[in-house]
């Protein structure tokens, strides 16, 4: 099984905003009752391609402030669903109903993160019988 979760940089720090987030981390999920979990590597999130992330972005106090008919915004939500699209999940500590939209659409199913780890594999160690 694949799971995407949006992080800051190679540190693997999950990013708050699934939406905002410069990079997705990759992991592959096997095994039965004892998981393994490795990271494949990351991806830049061509949504956020030429844009400068702000620290607000990750504090989850963004909004969005682009409605359901913004075909530009929907558009942009898309291209980071086809970075992904060979993922099973997407890991989320928030995402806005656009990003939420987008990921049905590919068939990435989206799971909410409500942990206190601050790295991506810490928190899929958490939560891998979820799966």
């Amino acid at each position: 099984m694949k799971i995407a979760v949006p992080v800051i940089d190679q540190t693997l720090r999950i990013a708050k905003n699934a939406g905002h987030t410069p990079y997705f981390a990759i992991f592959n999920i096997g095994g039965g009752m004892f998981k393994t979990i490795t990271l494949e590597g990351l991806r830049a999130n061509p949504k956020m391609s030429g844009h400068e992330v702000s620290e607000e972005e990750h504090s989850g106090k963004h909004v969005c402030d682009h409605d359901e008919n913004d075909m530009e915004h929907i558009k942009a939500h898309d291209l980071m669903s086809e970075a992904i699209k060979d993922c099973d999940y997407l890991v989320i500590k928030s995402a806005c109903k656009n990003t939420a939209n987008s990921m049905k659409e590919f068939g990435i199913k989206m799971k909410k993160y409500n942990g206190e780890k601050i790295n991506a594999k810490e928190a899929l160690g958490e939560i891998s019988a979820e799966f």
